[in-house]
């Protein structure tokens, strides 16, 4: 039995969890002017009073997180040393997250995430400094790991992306890499992907940062190029060869392509174990 077969046992099984600590902070932003909720989820045995610091993950779209049981997965990977211990906090989104996701430099050609670059500001500047304050996070960037889930997938990997002093690895869950600056147009219908011009305009990058993207074979069914493969799936290796064009050398990178895959939690909780181990060692 593999470790995703095993993980998925644990899952069914639901063992008794290790002590496991979660907290929750409503932080007050100022730069989005609204109330944040916070899931945080502590390693077993966490102990505010040693010298100890431990890795951190951030996860968009963290109500979700509930849904994939990832505390059971979180401590069941920590149990078995798949991981090391860390803290991972879960950033809920909330009616506006249409407009709060998304990429900073640009809305999308119909607005959507124009608070994409306040919400940027609301991680960078805010959360990740209180978090620091209030746990014993590691200083060290590598150790800074920022992931999400479709749109919160393309915040996510934008936001690591435009701040390589603070954060090592992005994970991309079925991200909407699709997000354009104009819609599809017949001659060219693989142009005007916003993410994608943004790495390519990128003067200068940090060849250590690491990647992880993954995407489902049913994530969606349409195909705008005619070429037999979803869009989504494009979307997705099209970026990974913008990255290698960039310089991020193919062991910093690493794509899971899921076959039988769905735009859905149950999937993406299939892949959370893929994503933890690779980006942790």
């Amino acid at each position: 039995m593999n470790f995703l077969q095993k993980t998925a046992a644990l899952l069914l099984g639901k063992p008794a969890r290790p002590h496991p600590l979660v907290e929750q902070i409503h932080f007050h932003s100022h730069a989005l002017r609204r109330v944040v909720l916070c899931d945080v989820y502590l390693p077993a045995g966490y102990n505010p009073g040693t010298a100890k610091k431990y890795p951190l993950f951030l996860f968009n779209d963290g109500q979700d997180l509930s849904r994939m049981d990832f505390e059971t997965l979180f401590h069941a990977l920590i149990a078995e040393k798949r991981i090391s211990p860390a803290v991972a906090v879960g950033i809920h989104a909330n009616e506006r997250r249409i407009r709060e996701y998304g990429t900073a430099r640009q809305a999308d050609y119909k607005g959507r995430g124009d608070l994409a670059g306040v919400y940027t500001q609301f991680v960078t500047t805010e959360l990740l400094p209180d978090l620091r304050r209030r746990f014993r996070l590691s200083p060290q960037k590598e150790k800074n790991i920022l992931a999400g889930f479709s749109l919160g997938g393309l915040s996510a990997f934008d936001i690591v992306w435009a701040h390589p002093h603070l954060f090592g690895a992005a994970g991309v869950f079925s991200g909407s890499l699709w997000w354009r600056s104009a819609d599809v147009r017949p001659e060219d219908p693989d142009a005007d992907r916003i993410m994608h011009d943004i790495v390519q305009k990128t003067p200068l990058v940090d060849p250590e940062q690491r990647f992880w993207l993954q995407c489902g074979t049913l994530d969606e069914t349409d195909d705008r190029n005619n070429n037999g493969v979803i869009d989504a799936i494009d979307d997705t290796r099209d970026l990974l060869r913008e990255l290698r064009e960039k310089g991020i050398p193919e062991k910093n990178m690493r794509y899971l392509e899921m076959e039988g895959g769905r735009h859905e939690p149950a999937t993406w909780a299939q892949a959370m174990p893929d994503f933890l181990t690779w980006v942790m060692n």
